[in-house]
């Protein structure tokens, strides 16, 4: 018997979750964005599962390690918690933009690792993030995207190559809307 697959949530990090304080290499200075732990929390007790994916091209930069990376996504986790919110899973692309690796976003390498592993079905999922590549990514992965408005989102929004399902001006906004989409109401 085969796993029944599920929609899921798929988050960018820095700028929508948290502070993006440009290649963030320090746990001490992750900033969880206002509502954004809440909203998470309300996925979670729906049963839809939470997964970030990210492009953290600092580590291919050299400007961090991939145990600096490791160490604010754990931190991260730990944020969460501590608002009672949780994520499933946590993937990032360590790659420069030139090395156009299959994991870098807008290329669908995270979600179907994620997809893979967590028995997601991407067609009924969601893409959510500040950036045209978390737009593109949802367009790739077949996933509905949303945009929001933290972090980059308002000067990434006129340059869209294609619209967003949705345009939020926060995550909360973001998961009411998504709540609705899923349930029809």
């Amino acid at each position: 018997m085969t796993e029944k697959r599920t929609p899921a949530v798929l988050l960018d990090r820095d700028g929508t979750i948290n502070e993006d304080t440009g290649y963030l290499s320090s746990p001490g200075e992750v900033r969880l964005l206002e509502g954004a732990s809440g909203a998470i929390k309300r996925l979670n007790h729906a049963s839809i599962k939470v997964v970030v994916v990210s492009n953290q091209s600092g580590v291919g930069r050299g400007y961090f390690t991939h145990a600096a990376l490791s160490a604010v996504n754990k931190r991260l986790i730990e944020l969460l918690k501590e608002d009672g919110a949780r994520v499933d899973g946590i993937y990032c692309c360590p790659h420069r933009p030139d090395e156009n690796c299959g994991c870098r976003k807008p290329s669908t390498g995270l979600a179907s690792k994620a997809a893979l592993e967590h028995s997601i079905d991407l067609s009924r999922s969601y893409v959510v993030g500040d950036k045209a590549t978390d737009v593109e990514l949802a367009r790739n992965a077949g996933a509905k995207a949303v945009l929001v408005l933290t972090g980059d989102g308002e000067r990434e929004r006129p340059g869209l190559a294609r619209p967003a399902d949705f345009v939020a001006k926060d995550l909360a906004e973001a998961v009411r809307w998504i709540m609705e989409d899923l349930t029809g109401c």
